[in-house]
């Protein structure tokens, strides 16, 4: 019986926490048109919470996001397109808005610095593997002469 109630818990637990981040929007900002309210959604899922920086509007509890999340809506009521509302929003606030910012010259080094990165460490552990298997000779010690090995077998008979 114990154990029952411990995986019902634990089950209830992955439920109720899974709803979590749908939870920063708040029942007075749904909009009564499932398909505007699903258009705002999309919209909100890619456009940064500039208070939390690692979420999208969509996700963040900030007094911030819940503007942003409000602004979206009103101007889809107004009318307006999805590229539209995306346009106004990043024409006040900037690119870095963007969850995902476009692929033009302002954010081209944005793009490919990961790239750079990881040819730099693969540059750096090949050569540090040809190193290591180049010169085996040079870290090797030099066989001992017939006075150090007299010595350390004095020493080994000693312990």
């Amino acid at each position: 019986m114990q154990q029952q109630i411990r995986a019902i818990l634990a089950v209830l637990i992955l439920v109720l926490s899974s709803g979590l981040p749908a939870l920063a929007v708040e029942p007075g900002e749904l909009l009564p048109d499932p398909a505007l309210e699903a258009r705002a959604r999309t919209i909100s899922a890619e456009l940064r919470c500039l208070v939390c920086q690692n979420q999208s509007i969509d996700d963040s509890n900030a007094p911030l996001a819940k503007d942003l999340r409000v602004l979206v809506r009103e101007r889809l009521i107004a009318g307006e397109s999805d590229l539209a509302v995306m346009a106004y929003v990043v024409a006040r606030y900037g690119e870095f808005v963007l969850l995902k910012p476009p692929f033009n010259g302002r954010t081209l080094l944005l793009w490919v610095s990961p790239f750079f990165c990881l040819a730099a460490i693969a540059y750096a552990l090949i050569r540090a593997s040809k190193r290591s298997t180049a010169s085996p000779a040079s870290s090797s010690a030099a066989p001992l002469s017939p006075a150090e090995e007299k010595k350390l077998r004095e020493l080994l008979e000693q312990s």
